[in-house]
């Protein structure tokens, strides 16, 4: 059974078949590992998780159809083969990669994408570099691995507000008839007009019964 390695995009809307197998697909498959160094113990390994799945290869796409290395014949030409590639990297979008008969079933991204306009020997045909890498999409639902999640208090969990201070209560004078502010007051009597302006006015010889005066302290 033929190995096939396609490339599509949007959701399988749109597809490229290479025409021609590369000799080998390069798979680096990580682990973000660290190793950290213990005084008295040594080389200590902390245990990460998996990283993104990286692919590469070479190969070309050809002018014409030649059944020895060709995997089948109606192929795009290689400019449409180039611009393809590159129209679908520039829509800054995943696309998938797959290889039948393997497990290689992925959402990339094209990190690099060079090729040669022409090589002695091969005219019309283009060889090139294809680099590659898992895109994991986010998902926003999910709660991080190690946080745990502090329950939020009810209001029943709530302790009451304790009120500490003591709030000092307003002195207070009612003018009566016949009062004036150097007879109740007395010396005392500009510092009660000045903290009570808005209610006796500009003239403090002037003030009224039932006004209602509050006493700086």
């Amino acid at each position: 059974m033929a190995v096939e390695l396609w490339l599509s995009y949007n959701n399988g809307a749109e597809k490229l078949r290479l025409p021609v197998n590369p000799e080998t697909v390069n798979v680096n498959s990580p682990f973000e590992n660290a190793d950290v160094s213990i005084r008295h113990f040594g080389e200590y390994t902390i245990i990460g998780e998996r990283g993104s799945v990286e692919f590469s290869f070479e190969s070309f796409f050809p002018s014409y159809y030649n059944p020895v290395y060709c995997e089948y014949s109606d192929f795009p030409t290689p400019s449409e083969c180039i611009s393809t590639i590159e129209r679908w990297r520039d829509e800054r979008k995943p696309l998938r990669f797959i290889v039948t008969g393997s497990h290689v079933n992925y959402a990339i991204t094209i990190r690099e994408f060079s090729y040669e306009v022409q090589r002695a020997g091969n005219p019309g045909d283009v060889f090139y570099s294809l680099s590659l890498k898992e895109y994991r999409f986010l998902d926003t639902s999910a709660t991080p691995k190690n946080v745990t999640e502090k329950p939020k208090p009810s209001n029943k969990q709530r302790p009451p507000v304790v009120n500490k201070g003591t709030t000092k209560q307003e002195k207070t004078y009612t003018i009566k008839y016949g009062d004036t502010l150097s007879k109740v007051f007395g010396k005392d009597w500009r510092k009660v007009y000045e903290a009570n302006r808005k209610v006796i006015g500009n003239n403090p010889n002037i003030i009224k019964p039932g006004q209602k005066l509050v006493l700086p302290s």
